[in-house]
């Protein structure tokens, strides 16, 4: 637990400190149970609610319950496992994914730009211009100064650049055009973007 909290995951509810790889074991044993998902999550304990997520089944999740569960996020783990691992392979996650990048709610803004970048990562299905309406997004919100905020902004600006060349070259100019704003965190956005997507080369010699 005390883990858990040097990594800033700290929790309203009951935690165990319980590692992440023992969690994986256990909800290997329980694949696309959505009545189990749903009673793990009710309870409130932080490590059941992660384990919800691995098993929960996401053919069966319904708007209602992404928006509840995006209202219930306490915390980066739990966010990011709701939005990386169950809800970007929802059908309805293109559409959460900007109405939540525009809540004034930490947790449930990152949801929608930690959502942008699992479906960058594991929608192999989805085409090009999906991403590229996420891009005005990222530009929108990226003078948000909240740690988990513009982290998630961040994240989800890079996976969109590695997706493919021609989203590379789309996610390199919006980089290059937040980095020229006023805004510090929009700044830092940009910065540690253009290092991973647009790497300067050093002359030989």
């Amino acid at each position: 637990m005390a883990g858990q909290r040097r990594f800033g995951i700290t929790s309203r509810g009951e935690q165990f400190g319980i590692r992440a790889p023992v969690l994986r074991t256990v909800a290997r044993r329980h694949r696309r149970d959505h009545a189990l998902a749903l009673a793990l999550w009710s309870t409130g304990v932080h490590e059941a609610r992660i384990i919800a997520t691995l098993v929960d089944d996401p053919r069966r999740v319904t708007r209602r319950q992404m928006e509840r569960w995006a209202r219930d996020c306490d915390n980066w783990g739990v966010t990011d496992a709701c939005s990386c691992v169950l809800f970007d392979r929802t059908p309805f996650a293109i559409e959460k994914a900007h109405a939540w990048s525009a809540r004034r709610a930490e947790y449930v803004k990152r949801c929608g730009f930690v959502l942008m970048a699992g479906l960058a990562v594991h929608r192999k299905d989805l085409a090009d211009d999906v991403f590229l309406g996420f891009l005005p997004v990222i530009v929108r919100e990226s003078a948000d100064r909240r740690n988990f905020v513009k982290k998630a902004v961040n994240w989800a600006l890079r996976q969109i650049g590695k997706r493919n060349p021609r989203l590379r070259q789309a996610a390199i100019a919006t980089a290059r055009r937040i980095r020229r704003s006023d805004a510090p965190a929009a700044r830092w956005i940009a910065a540690d973007a253009l290092r991973e997507l647009a790497p300067r080369v050093r002359p030989r010699g």
